[in-house]
């Protein structure tokens, strides 16, 4: 069974999240602080991290670095209450997957994890596509990405763009179809989710960077001969 993990000190938001996600047939396990969830994180088992910015001892923020850092790769969905562009921006280049900021319906976090959850497990990940550039090669078997023969760090989320973008190369793709297909929901927000990954991506493909070409007007494109 899938375990998530509800990292958050208010225990009646932990008791909410908790009842929406067993409903949905997944196991749930509690963090009331950071200390707590780095604990549980760290014996494994975990398949998924709701992941409260603001919390004692320990934030939110410090966790998932420390998480990233330590080579935990769990996917992370970050909670928060304050709804300013740089929180949501700092939690999506720290590594999270998706953010929701509270006061939030449960039937749309519960949404956001089956979708998060549909494009990180192993089983889903494992396509068997492969794709070469000249020096940029993209493995979907072993989720490795190399430049000129340096394997580049990825966060899951840069990967499947960059997969998603390399797989449709030479067509011009909306910021909408990016959402729909990589984030794997009708994303309800703005269009600064995408160009933040797309600007972190274009940070880690060094002398490739220019392979994403933005379409003016319309979104983005995989052009390998744009290098």
């Amino acid at each position: 069974m899938i375990k998530i993990l509800i990292a958050d000190d208010e225990p009646r938001i932990r008791e909410l999240i908790k009842e929406h996600l067993e409903h949905a047939g997944y196991q749930v396990e509690e963090a009331a602080d950071g200390s707590a969830a780095l604990v549980s994180l760290q014996k494994g088992g975990i398949d998924l991290v709701l992941l409260d910015i603001m919390m004692p001892f320990v934030d939110g923020m410090t966790v998932l670095r420390e998480m990233r850092q330590r080579k935990i790769d769990v996917p992370v969905i970050m909670l928060t209450a304050r709804g300013e562009e740089y929180d949501r921006v700092a939690g999506l280049e720290g590594g999270a997957d998706d953010y929701v900021v509270k006061p939030f319906s449960p039937r749309e976090l519960v949404a956001r994890v089956k979708a998060v959850l549909a494009r990180t497990l192993p089983k889903e990940k494992a396509d068997g596509e492969s794709y070469v550039f000249d020096g940029l090669s993209i493995d979907t078997v072993s989720h490795t990405v190399k430049i000129d023969g340096e394997v580049a760090e990825l966060t899951p989320k840069e990967f499947d763009l960059l997969v998603f973008l390399a797989a449709n190369r030479g067509i011009a793709l909306s910021r909408e179809k990016i959402l729909q297909k990589v984030w794997n929901y009708d994303y309800i927000g703005e269009d600064r989710t995408v160009d933040t990954h797309i600007k972190m991506l274009r940070g880690h493909l060094g002398p490739y960077r220019n392979c994403i070409v933005t379409v003016w007007g319309v979104g983005y494109k995989f052009d390998p001969e744009a290098k």
